[in-house]
């Protein structure tokens, strides 16, 4: 039996969690907003609002700078959706988003010790959602996008950055793409393999796959090959969007077409970010020692089980296998970094340094159940904070 499918066997038992147990956790929402200076007395009352907040504000009105300073601001970050893509439940609209958007924000605070707010807004229109974060710049530091559907999160993410000066980040791109290089460095580094000899084989064309695809080719990794649910995103196909034709241009150097099939063939590594399966035959004809990262949630594209059968590494987006790829492994540490240094943007090397922290806190622990550390690991977000302020400050972005 395989280190894989030993914890798999030993794997936490999902029906442990009750319905009874979820409601009850969400019960009257999950976050709430605390007092960083007391309210006990008049003196405090007349120092915290009227009259003497008129001289702060004064202040702030005659230097903007000051506002990092004298309010929350500089610190606090706008999970920001529109309920139209959330992870394995799809377009539930604004309302019913709000409980992941403040687990997100419950995420910020418990990992990184950022306080967060989110904001769902009732629209689906490009310009309308870029016009209402632009109009709100006032209120935070920082920007984490969040679930907001193909193609537009592209476009959305593209025109907020321009417009702000402050670090964005669309996390279902760029956190799932960080995370999954640091397993895909992880897994490669326990193999005693090089990343850029790998052939990649990426299911879903969407906001996950085309950042981890952008990421691989960022990290020096040639050979990637993407799928949609037509099949393989190449040159030679005519139904493609513009972002898809972007993709094809920079993707499959050896010329592949066809569909999954004839992608895996011969492959190193399978990731999955879409919500489809892969025949466990496709599996089968990967070359020796595969690595295989389903990460649907909360079906995976192929069970752990079976992808053990013939890959040697075998990753999830599920707490209840081993290997968990799961964002809050860089977006908490990324947004700290960012505004540790001050940063105006999050770049690409911002990016690859998150990455390469992640897979640092591993160190001897490195194993082929264990290629990227617990998400519940204390000592993720300090490394990815301090590696991302870094390399922030490196490229003259702080």
């Amino acid at each position: 039996m395989t280190a894989v499918t030993e914890s798999i066997d030993n794997a936490i038992d999902p029906t442990a969690i009750t319905d009874e147990d979820i409601f009850l956790g969400h019960v009257g929402g999950k976050l709430s907003v605390e007092l960083t200076a007391p309210l006990e007395t008049q003196r405090d009352l007349s120092i915290a609002y009227t009259p003497g907040v008129a001289q702060v504000s004064r202040a702030i009105a005659s230097d903007a700078s000051l506002a990092k300073q004298y309010t929350w601001t500089d610190r606090l970050v706008a999970v920001i959706t529109d309920g139209s893509a959330v992870l394995g439940l799809g377009d539930i609209g604004p309302r019913a988003s709000l409980p992941v958007m403040e687990g997100k924000a419950a995420l910020f605070k418990r990992f990184a010790g950022l306080n967060s707010i989110p904001i769902v807004l009732d629209t689906n229109d490009v310009d309308e959602i870029v016009d209402t974060i632009v109009r709100l710049r006032h209120s935070f530091g920082a920007v984490n996008l969040e679930d907001i559907s193909a193609p537009r999160c592209f476009e959305i993410e593209k025109r907020v950055i321009e417009a702000l000066d402050c670090p964005v980040m669309h996390d279902d791109q760029h956190g799932t793409a960080i995370v999954a290089l640091a397993a895909l460095n992880g897994a490669a580094k326990f193999q005693g393999r090089s990343t850029s000899e790998l052939k990649i084989v990426i299911s879903g064309a969407g906001a996950a796959g085309v950042a981890c695809a952008n990421i691989f080719l960022a990290a020096g990794i040639p050979d990637v090959v993407v799928l949609d649910s037509k099949g393989i995103v190449s040159a030679d196909r005519s139904d493609l969007n513009a972002v898809k034709v972007d993709l094809a241009a920079r993707t499959n150097p050896r010329g592949l077409s066809g569909g999954a099939g004839d992608a895996l063939v011969g492959a190193d590594v399978f990731l999955g970010v879409s919500a489809g399966k892969i025949d466990e035959s496709y599996i089968a004809s990967m070359a020796p020692h595969s690595i295989v990262f389903a990460l649907s949630n909360p079906d995976p594209e192929i069970h752990p089980e079976r992808a053990a059968l013939y890959a040697s590494i075998v990753a999830t987006g599920r707490s209840d296998f081993p290997n968990q790829i799961n964002n809050v492994l860089a977006f908490p540490g990324v947004f700290r970094g960012a505004l540790d240094a001050g940063a105006r943007r999050i770049t690409e090397g911002m990016k690859l340094a998150a990455a390469e922290a992640i897979l640092s806190v591993l160190g001897d622990e490195l194993a082929a159940d264990k290629i990227v550390p617990s998400p519940l690991d204390p000592r993720v977000a300090p490394a990815v904070a301090d590696a991302v302020a870094a390399a922030a400050r490196a490229e003259g972005v702080a």
